[in-house]
């Protein structure tokens, strides 16, 4: 039985209740909506979706279109980076032989935003030739406006040139991550960023570790951002450990950490496994896994 594809579309808006619905119901139209978390920090709203495959596109269209209308970046303040309105949209195949149908979704999105809601698109990962949202954001809008002007990149799609409210979407195809956050107290924003710098796989960390320090004003705290694109080959309470250990030698601790939208369950039985002391623990340990896979046909 053919499963579902996933969706994880990041827009930019974290703070308005009224824009963040209005999202959810256009990200919802024929799909179905797991997940939304928003931070007010970051200025930010992830949404996880699942749907059959065409179907999934039609929300995704519908979604960004409902962005573009709301979302104004010209008045966005923020933490994270970001380059669009309806900044980042990886489609995620839940196992990987179906990321042909993933690249091959992510491709109708782009054709349609590019066509229909006249928005400069940039491809990304599996459709994107490795290429990572961060080679595009760095700088922002008007640092990718410079680019574009001085010929250095060109949109894979729509028009040439980044939209005035709404900037730019990143569409690609890509496996599941694990987004994840550890919030630090008692640490300046240059502490979260050198902790940040150790644990990231660039700076010779973690495999599949892409990590950033951000500062949370609202909650007087800092964090080490991360993205865990290999979590079968690091754990989260790996990851915990060596930040604490690392916060505690700058005289700083760890105040609690964040999950952003959903993980795989793999993850989350590679961290129970350690804690439980369990060498052997898999999904073949987990009742509602069993019976998913019994109902599925696995």
């Amino acid at each position: 039985m053919p499963l579902p594809l996933e969706a994880v579309p990041n827009v930019s808006e974290g703070r308005d209740p009224v824009t963040i619905d209005a999202l959810a119901t256009a990200f919802s139209r024929g799909v179905e909506l797991l997940d939304v978390h928003t931070d007010g920090d970051h200025n930010r709203s992830v949404f996880t979706l699942v749907g059959e495959d065409e179907a999934l596109v039609e929300a995704l269209v519908a979604g960004i279109a409902c962005a573009v209308e709301r979302v104004d970046l010209r008045r966005h303040e923020g933490v994270h980076p970001r380059i669009g309105a309806a900044d980042v949209v990886p489609l995620v195949p839940l196992r990987p032989e179906d990321m042909p149908r993933a690249r091959a979704s992510a491709l109708r999105v782009a054709e349609r935003v590019g066509a229909e809601l006249g928005l400069p698109v940039f491809l990304y990962g599996e459709v994107g030739g490795g290429r990572r949202p961060a080679e595009l954001r760095r700088g922002g809008p008007v640092e990718l406006e410079a680019r574009l002007d001085r010929g250095e990149l060109r949109p894979d799609r729509g028009p040439g040139r980044l939209h005035a409210s709404a900037g730019g979407v990143i569409v690609g195809a890509r496996g599941p991550l694990v987004a994840f956050n550890v919030n630090l107290r008692g640490a300046d924003i240059e502490t979260a960023r050198a902790i940040a710098a150790l644990v990231r796989e660039a700076g010779g960390g973690y495999p599949g570790v892409r990590a950033l320090g951000l500062e949370l004003p609202a909650l007087g705290l800092v964090q080490v951002s991360m993205n865990v694109e290999r979590p079968d080959a690091v754990g989260l309470h790996e990851l915990v450990a060596r930040i604490e250990r690392e916060a505690l030698a700058r005289g700083a601790e760890v105040a609690g950490s964040e999950l952003v939208g959903l993980m795989p369950a793999a993850a989350a039985l590679a961290a129970a496994g350690t804690a439980l002391r369990l060498t052997d623990l898999g999904p073949a340990h987990v009742l509602e896994l069993r019976l998913a896979g019994a109902t599925l046909g696995g």
